[in-house]
């Protein structure tokens, strides 16, 4: 028998015309049959993707420069109400993945995904909602709009939920929508909710916003830090002058005056509106709050929402500022991952519904784990069928299902070498049957930061259950089992059960036969 011994010494289309709008641009949004978007769904199984380690797919990144380029044709003025378009970068839509909604933020072009929108494309059918700028539907009325999108997409999305992404006065979309709707199955994720705009600083800018002329107003730094969130300063500006009136003009295109006037007006009814309904929200929220939002008090804001809500967590960026999802160090997909919030049905099953970690992932899990590393000089050691010991994972089967049964010796801190040295030696992903205490809402509450356990997440941990160990063992996984528990931890004498599988003893310091 085996020991394994730890010893201290895309898809790219044209880039012009990359969205595709409802042909009925009210009623009705884009088909979800499948040759909406031309091939079929591609979308792996969970049994075609336990031979692949990391999830190594290339993604075209896009910025700032795109999310301009990109609106300046999307606002072309048309004289339409608001509309529901797909980014044809996200390619097609699989056949088991969930429909995402996005809820723009005050600029309302609904572009504000355009960094994500590939990995965002691959595991769920995104729509992006447009309010044209010179629109002036009211708030009752886009929820309205959003709530007969939903309806009509039931159907189609049998026991599977239906994903809310908003920022800011979207965010407020997505809350009134779920509080109009408590039977819906939604899991919203939203970023800097604006329920808190009485608190703001925006109320003042309505007040001297009528006696500036029409193109003076993009001056104001609250609007630029709106649209754009940057908080630009003159060392920000542009090296090339003509580049900065460019962008400019820009945000006179995207938001004039008179919008300007109307979208803070908005923002106050949004967030009246939710406010005396919060209370009724029931559906599952995770909140993105940044600790440089200029504009909201988006910190004490997620956390007063967390307080009401039973059914909700935050995430905290310190170094984020108001529009968060076009910032360069933002990934939503890893997001969403780490903190356990990726189902396609009813329940989250962290067996079927698990993604592979990308290698940047798979890079930043790891790196906390480097010091101990560095401080130990881990060898690792295995044994052979003919007894024989040998340096490396030679004797570690290259096919599961395997078991491997450890113990909480050094506190686990040695799990991040030994999922490194199975990757790296043998491309073996380890998958960690975790104690329920790093899946809750409470445990998170009690750490100094509530991602403190998304990475154990994003590297495959499961809770620990009899159902949760079949399903990983019936997909022939490596399954990594510290069995003992308090008992161990407190020297008490330990009494498992195996089952029959090939199981291989993993200790820490010397060879040790159970």
């Amino acid at each position: 028998m085996a020991t394994a011994v730890a010893l201290a010494a895309p898809l790219r289309l044209a880039p012009s015309r990359r969205w595709r709008f409802s042909a009925d641009l009210r009623a009705e949004p884009p088909s979800r049959l499948s040759s909406r978007r031309g091939a079929s769904a591609s979308f792996p199984t969970a049994a075609a993707t336990v031979p692949k380690v990391l999830d190594d797919s290339v993604i075209e990144p896009y910025g700032i420069r795109d999310y301009i380029e990109r609106s300046r044709e999307l606002i072309k003025p048309d004289g339409g109400p608001p509309r529901w378009f797909s980014p044809l970068e996200c390619g097609a839509r699989g056949t088991d993945s969930p429909l995402l909604l996005y809820l723009p933020g005050i600029d309302g072009t609904g572009l504000g995904l355009i960094r994500h929108h590939h990995r965002l494309g691959k595991i769920f059918d995104i729509w992006c909602l447009h309010i044209p700028v010179m629109d002036r539907t009211s708030f009752e009325g886009l929820v309205e709009y959003v709530e007969r999108t939903i309806n009509s997409e039931k159907s189609y999305s049998l026991n599977k939920p239906i994903y809310l992404v908003g920022e800011s006065i979207g965010a407020c979309l997505a809350l009134a929508v779920a509080a109009r709707n408590p039977d819906f199955d939604l899991v919203m994720i939203l970023a800097n909710p604006a329920t808190s705009f009485s608190k703001s600083q925006l109320q003042s800018v309505s007040t001297f916003l009528g006696i500036l002329p029409e193109p003076l107003h993009v001056t104001i730094p609250y609007f630029v830090n709106f649209i754009t969130g940057y908080h630009l300063t003159f060392r920000d500006l542009p090296d090339n002058f003509n580049d900065m009136l460019a962008d400019l003009s820009f945000l006179v295109d995207i938001l004039p005056k008179e919008s300007f006037v109307w979208k803070l007006d908005l923002l106050k009814s949004a967030a009246l509106f939710v406010n005396s309904r919060l209370h009724v929200v029931k559906a599952q929220i995770l909140i993105l709050a940044s600790g440089r939002d200029q504009l909201l008090p988006s910190h004490e804001e997620a956390e007063r929402i967390c307080s009401n809500l039973p059914n909700c967590r935050i995430r905290h960026f310190k170094e984020s500022g108001h529009t968060m999802f076009l910032e360069s160090g933002i990934d939503l997909v890893t997001i969403i991952k780490g903190a356990g919030y990726y189902r396609r049905s009813s329940q989250i099953d962290y067996v079927s519904d698990y993604l592979l970690p990308t290698p940047l992932e798979f890079q930043q899990a790891t790196e906390i784990y480097r010091w101990f590393d560095l401080a130990t000089s881990p060898v690792m050691l295995s044994t052979l069928q003919n007894g024989k010991i040998v340096k490396g994972l030679m004797g570690i089967p290259s096919k599961g299902p395997t078991l491997l049964v450890g113990y909480h010796m050094l506190l686990g801190l040695e799990l991040g070498i030994m999922f490194s040295r199975f990757f790296t030696e043998k491309r073996i992903h380890l998958r960690g049957l975790a104690h329920p205490f790093m899946f809750n809402r409470a445990s998170e509450q009690l750490m100094p930061d509530s991602s403190s356990f998304d990475g154990h997440r994003l590297m495959g941990a499961v809770p620990v259950s009899a159902t949760n160990f079949y399903k990983l063992l019936s997909m022939k996984s490596f399954v990594l089992l510290y069995p003992g528990g308090a008992r161990e931890a407190l020297h008490r004498k330990v009494r498992p059960v195996w089952c029959p599988c090939c199981l291989i003893p993993v200790s820490v310091g010397w060879n040790e036969s159970h």
